[in-house]
């Protein structure tokens, strides 16, 4: 991942509305989450998901699908895996233990 890039998917899980639809999306695995079902956990309106999954789109961290009438979003797991190897070489030396409290 480059530089840009991670900068980009930090900016976008940087607004706490687009981080709890990352989680819950994250939660909801591979079979992703219709928008409606999204909105109603989160309880959010329709425009507002539509602002901020449109910018977890353009971030690489949301993929959409349609599935009859509905719109399905997955979390990419990949990106994820992508920025946190990203930041454990870059801002840890690519030592994990770093990372991890101390047991």
């Amino acid at each position: 991942m480059k530089m840009s890039d991670a900068v980009a998917v930090l900016g976008a899980l940087s607004q706490e509305s687009r981080l709890e639809i990352f989680r819950y999306l994250i939660r909801a695995g591979s079979e992703g989450a219709p928008a409606g079902r999204i909105g109603e956990h989160l309880d959010m309106h329709s425009a507002t998901l539509s602002f901020h999954l449109n910018a977890l789109k353009q971030a690489g961290l949301v993929s959409a699908r349609r599935e009859s009438r509905s719109i399905i979003y997955t979390a990419s797991f990949a990106r994820m895996k992508s920025l946190m190897g990203y930041l454990t070489q870059n801002c840890c030396r690519g030592e994990l233990e770093a990372m991890l409290p101390n047991h």
